[in-house]
């Protein structure tokens, strides 16, 4: 049987499921390419689908470029971006993107993505979350869990799939834990196709 890639294994997940994603950090660079050609070019680029993407590890206009070099059509993504501000990174904001002032407003990223889903009714929208391990740094576990419990089930309930990057060493974590919880299923990137 050969190989399933990424971008494969993704279409194939029904309309409100959440996966989490585990890249490695010591292949971080390859594996994070890897994540965004599944999920912006493969999956994102449906003629039905829009995908809305939290940045809390890259800021949005270094998310974009990499889009860019994928092809990704402007009118298929918008941002979430709630690094830029304290990474001092917000000189020329992006069109397609909207800012949160922290990692730590967790209410105002759900109603900034609530409001592009409002915004781009599409047929398949796809939420990714790039990282869980960012928002860790910047919150308190028990927050970052009824975070995830609330927006997890929220878009789950409106057929939204919603991808978790979370870079995992060999160990488990609290926050692979916590991630069990809430989504449906874990794919190591390092593995796929192996």
């Amino acid at each position: 049987m050969p190989p399933v890639d990424l971008g494969e294994r993704l279409r194939a997940l029904p309309s409100g499921s959440a996966v989490a994603l585990k890249l490695d950090p010591r292949e971080y660079a390859d594996h994070y390419f890897a994540v965004l050609n599944a999920t912006l070019r493969d999956v994102g680029s449906d003629l039905d689908a829009h995908t809305i993407y939290l940045t809390v590890t890259n800021p949005a206009a270094f998310v974009w470029t990499l889009a860019e070099a994928l092809d990704v059509p402007k009118d298929r993504i918008s941002f979430v971006d709630a690094i830029s501000h304290i990474m001092m990174n917000y000189a020329k904001p992006l069109p397609n993107a909207t800012y949160v002032e922290s990692p730590r407003a967790l209410e105002e990223i759900m109603l900034r993505i609530e409001f592009l889903l409002r915004k781009f009714p599409h047929p398949r929208t796809i939420v990714v979350v790039d990282s869980v391990n960012s928002l860790a740094i910047h919150n308190q576990p028990e927050l970052l869990s009824e975070f995830f419990h609330i927006l997890l089930n929220n878009l789950k309930s409106r057929q939204v799939l919603t991808i978790v990057l979370e870079t995992t060493e060999e160990e488990t974590t609290g926050i692979e834990q916590m991630l069990n919880l809430v989504v449906d299923e874990t794919i190591d990137v390092g593995r796929v196709g192996r």
